[in-house]
């Protein structure tokens, strides 16, 4: 009985001396990403940013630029309390010629900086990042406990490309991961797959669900604007919409859609199929349907900013999610944030928020179980309400910002308060 009291004391201790060291502490956080387009690593990663030096801390972030037809979020991150420094050889796809020059660029900046933290996001940036971190660290360049955190939004090997690429993204992660102080995963299942890889202890990681700002999605947008929305594409007033909000690029899975409308625009006159986003296979989806006879049913939207994303989806009806990999898309529990439901293939960290009585998980690439749960939804009004309050009732905590956040600067506290 006495050892048990000792040890409730000797715990209350370490988390009230963990408090206040993230009460008093002002750490000096370098944030490193590959590109700030748009996309739910680039949004979750400006709302810690942005939070992070709400709450005090002095806060940088690296980026490369915004190539290719994604768009970019260079106005979010200004006049938002941080630091933000392109570097402009910091590039997605794999070149020496870039590379090199980037590693030591972003090696030269943390050495200016002296970070506290170097917390790094995304493939490429994940892999640079934390060598360059690690190769300053315990050295007249940084101070001593200078701790190196990565998130996890989706990993680099995946069941869609040779084995060979594989092993060689493993390899690669795996060293990175000697460099890697702690891990945290957008979701449980990055973690599971990253475990299963051998690429860290189970201690080193944690789950922060990536956050949304929610106050957007929960605000009810006026009849009159949804109405408008939906004049401006030509939808009809009585149409059911189920929409998509994805790049369109290859592994997104906008083709298995364009394959159940066949089916179900026979069956269902009032169905339109709303594809919102932009990227190298429009043209090719917009022939496919045009040769199906189906571009009357399909309406593309193009790219959209970020803030247009609850019109859009209030203005839906359904969320329909058939991307192949995917940390966790956030476009489902914005979905759901807007009480709709949402269909996703079942990938990734989607069963973490899509479950039976939120929407429908489906297997992946079967066009036949999209079909029925499509048309499950279409006409069943009344299931479409009853799953969409319960999926805003499920996500509303798990995805707000603050409990994102807490969590990050939780491990931040922990990696600076214990010498490794």
């Amino acid at each position: 009985m006495q050892l048990r009291g000792t040890c409730e004391i000797r715990a209350t201790n370490i988390l009230y001396s963990a408090f206040c060291f993230l009460c008093t502490y002002t750490m000096r956080i370098v944030h490193v990403i590959t590109r700030l387009i748009l996309g739910g690593a680039q949004e979750n990663t400006l709302i810690t940013c942005k939070l992070l030096a709400e709450r005090g801390h002095d806060v940088t972030l690296i980026t490369g630029p915004a190539l290719g037809p994604e768009g970019d979020l260079y106005d979010q991150a200004k006049g938002q309390g941080f630091e933000f420094i392109i570097v402009d050889n910091l590039r997605r796809q794999i070149n020496p010629f870039h590379d090199v020059p980037a590693y030591f660029h972003l090696k030269k900046l943390l050495r200016d900086l002296k970070p506290d933290i170097v917390h790094t996001h995304s493939a490429k940036a994940g892999i640079l990042g934390r060598f360059a971190a690690h190769s300053i660290r315990n050295t007249q360049y940084a101070i001593r406990n200078t701790r190196i955190v990565h998130t996890i939004h989706g990993l680099a090997f995946h069941p869609y490309q040779s084995s060979m690429l594989n092993k060689f993204y493993i390899a690669v992660e795996k060293a990175a991961a000697e460099r890697t102080d702690f891990f945290i995963s957008v979701a449980d299942a990055m973690t599971n797959q990253a475990l299963a890889a051998g690429i860290a202890a189970p201690e080193k990681y944690v789950t922060a669900y990536s956050a949304i700002e929610e106050d957007d999605f929960l605000s009810p947008i006026p009849e009159q604007q949804r109405q408008d929305f939906r004049r401006k594409y030509d939808i009809p007033a009585d149409a059911v919409v189920l929409v998509t909000i994805a790049r369109l690029f290859h592994l997104k899975g906008h083709d298995f859609i364009i394959e159940s409308a066949k089916e179900l625009s026979r069956k269902f006159e009032n169905v339109t199929w709303l594809f919102v986003g932009d990227g190298i296979l429009t043209d090719q989806y917009k022939q496919q349907v045009k040769e199906l006879g189906l571009e009357n049913r399909f309406r593309f939207t193009g790219l959209l900013p970020p803030d247009q994303i609850p019109l859009v989806i209030q203005s839906s009806d359904i969320l329909v999610h058939c991307s192949l990999r995917e940390g966790l898309a956030r476009t489902l529990p914005q979905a759901m944030l807007c009480s709709r439901p949402a269909i996703s293939f079942d990938v990734d960290g989607a069963r973490e928020v899509v479950i039976d009585s939120t929407g429908r998980l489906i297997e992946p690439k079967n066009v036949e179980q999209l079909i029925a749960a499509c048309a499950e939804l279409i006409e069943n009004r009344p299931l479409r309400e009853k799953l969409g309050r319960q999926g805003r009732d499920s996500v509303k905590q798990k995805f707000a910002p603050n409990t994102m956040v807490d969590t990050i600067e939780t491990v931040y506290s922990k990696l600076l308060s214990h010498e490794s």
